[in-house]
């Protein structure tokens, strides 16, 4: 069992020196934030069209099918799944106490909170992080690079959307072989999370794309640096 896991851990390893080492010259140079602003515009149109007549009916349809204390419970579920990549990139980011939240919330959300149905670690003061693999490189001072809309998955970033790759083994899809079961389980997830933004909608306001593109990369660079942001104003 132990050479198993350090086996899949040498692997882990290695994936992440690989995405590093492919987005760090590009990164480096990325002097622009939009640079690609003519590819990324009708990526964006496309799935702007694909969310308005596909996905964000569903959402609202499960929203208003869906018992409140119901829809919570699933999105406090996938949440706690999340918690596995928040505890990984904070370990990797050398965050030992945020670690060790991540690991309180784990234990005490998956058992007391059944499979974190409930967020118990939350009323018990552990508050939640919000880690990703784009943020450990950010934190490991890598750039952002210019901003990339990647289409289905939306705004990104030349360092975020790679490092996409390793987070994706931190989550359940690798591992569930029953196919169905895999993709029942995707799809709940991607319906939960665009419900949890529609009221987020209110405050789009003038060129749609701009306010999207600003709004990501400020959010980014406010997670990266922990919220210590300097103001220009």
């Amino acid at each position: 069992m132990r050479v198993i896991e350090a086996s899949w851990l040498d692997r882990l390893g290695r994936l992440c020196a690989c995405v590093v080492l492919a987005v760090l010259p590009l990164a480096a140079n990325a002097a622009d934030e939009d640079p690609w602003e003519g590819f990324n515009r009708p990526v964006f149109s496309f799935n702007d069209t694909l969310d308005t007549y596909a996905l964000k009916p569903v959402a609202k349809g499960y929203q208003a099918v869906t018992p409140q204390f119901f829809e919570d419970g699933v999105h406090n579920v996938f949440r706690n799944i999340g918690d596995v990549t928040n505890l990984a990139n904070n370990l990797l980011q050398g965050k030992v106490h945020d670690a060790g939240v991540d690991g309180g919330r784990l234990i005490f959300n998956t058992t007391f909170g059944l499979l974190g149905f409930f967020d118990v670690a939350s009323e018990m003061g552990l508050q939640r992080n919000d880690e990703d693999f784009g943020q450990t490189l950010g934190a490991w001072g890598l750039g952002s690079g210019p901003y990339l809309v990647v289409p289905f998955l939306g705004p990104s970033s030349l360092r975020d959307a790679p490092a996409k790759i390793p987070d994706s083994f931190l989550g359940p899809y690798p591992y569930i072989d029953h196919v169905p079961t895999r993709n029942v389980t995707r799809a709940v997830n991607v319906v939960d999370t665009r419900a949890s933004l529609l009221s987020a909608e209110k405050m789009v306001s003038g060129d749609k794309y701009i306010f999207v593109r600003n709004a990501y990369l400020q959010n980014r660079e406010f997670r990266v640096k922990d919220g210590e942001v300097v103001d220009d104003f």
